[in-house]
């Protein structure tokens, strides 16, 4: 009985050692992990970028089902945020920054444990390289956890490389299922609407669609302007190899209105056109196969289009409605020349004007 009492009390010793040792420990850290995602640049951007797929992909939220996400507002770049709880964590993280395509900075609470978060999205043969870097301090269960798990590289790098196995299964999955359906001619109807026009990188039209579009909504809104449709977008040019489009982001409005002059939101109205119809379902991302389809169908049945604009695309459902890019259908109209009428004269022969009747012929005479 007294070895037993001996043995405890070595144990309890060795227990109060060890805590000592490892709350004395250096709280600092820096994990690093990178891994290689089969989808283009702007869809892994766009898609981390927005907090609502977090869940989807996230190991510590999607492997706990207690875990109860909220999120602000507006959930994509500057000042959104994700908070989560649950029955053993709770944390939450907030975008301090992103640029263009290529990276974003995030400030994350995980229990006691406050980090700042990189994230880098580079070209590369397979896709994209997506680096994902945390530097911070670790609060003491962090400690004890990366002692027992040979430090915090590994406790932090199993979290972050399983993350990032889901994103690439996620965003493979929803990335290859699309279709291109090509509707035929159809009328457009005519459409009032609200606009914000400039000229754009072709490849930063997803971007700057999810920055002018809210504006123009909550513009509606302030001014009690009732919206008529989902969001559209006019191509007034389109330069692949220059990268350029002269471009107008419009909300459709109910009745035509006029803004204040001076205002960067204006108004405009869309006159009913004929026009070349192309659904495109599933990720935005596949909108150049669309285009490519299109020109070759307007090529073969010799329709002219592009004559007024180049095209016009509707974003019929989108992540607004669905977070699944599988479930995207966005609607392109492409105008078509209008058929030029030849009218048709018809020659009045007057008696006056008629020729005189030409001679009979004798049954002997002859043309020469």
């Amino acid at each position: 009985m007294r070895i037993l009492k001996y043995l405890f009390l070595l144990f309890l010793l060795s227990l109060v050692a060890l805590t000592i040792y490892i709350a004395t420990q250096k709280g600092d850290f820096t994990v690093e992990t990178s891994k290689v995602i089969n989808s283009p640049k702007a869809t892994v951007f766009n898609y981390v970028n927005d907090y609502k797929n977090w869940p989807k992909f996230s190991s510590w939220i999607s492997g706990d089902t207690s875990i109860r996400p909220s999120f602000s507002p507006s959930t994509i770049g500057r000042g959104s945020s994700l908070t989560w709880e649950g029955n053993n964590e709770a944390g939450n993280i907030q975008t301090l920054y992103t640029k263009g395509n290529d990276s974003i900075v995030q400030k994350m609470e995980f229990d006691e444990t406050s980090s700042n978060v990189y994230w880098s999205f580079k070209d590369t043969v397979g896709g994209t390289k997506v680096t994902w870097k945390s530097v911070g301090k670790m609060d003491f269960m962090l400690k004890v956890s990366s002692f027992f798990n040979l430090g915090t590289k590994n406790t932090l790098t199993k979290v972050y490389d399983k993350s990032l196995a889901n994103l690439d299964k996620t965003l493979n999955l929803e990335n290859s299922t699309f279709s291109v359906k090509i509707n035929g001619i159809v009328k457009k109807l005519e459409t009032y609407y609200l606009r914000q026009s400039f000229t754009s990188k072709i490849s930063d039209i997803s971007k700057n669609a999810n920055a002018v579009f809210p504006k123009i909504i909550t513009f509606c809104k302030q001014n009690n302007i009732i919206q008529n449709g989902k969001p559209f977008i006019i191509y007034h040019t389109y330069d692949t190899i220059k990268d350029l489009t002269r471009v107008s982001f419009c909300v459709p409005i109910k009745e035509q209105i006029f803004t204040s002059e001076g205002s960067e939101i204006l108004a405009g109205k869309l006159e009913a056109f004929e026009a070349l119809k192309t659904s495109l379902s599933g990720n935005y991302t596949y909108k150049n196969k669309a285009l490519a389809e299109t020109e070759a169908y307007a090529a073969a049945k010799n329709i002219l289009t592009g004559t007024a604009f180049t095209h016009l695309e509707i974003f019929t459902k989108s992540k607004i409605e669905n977070l699944s890019p599988s479930k995207w259908l966005t609607e392109m109209y492409f105008p078509i020349k209008p058929k030029v009428v030849v009218p048709v004269y018809k020659k009045i022969i007057r008696d006056t004007l008629a020729p005189p009747p030409s001679p009979k012929k004798q049954e002997n005479e002859f043309d020469f």
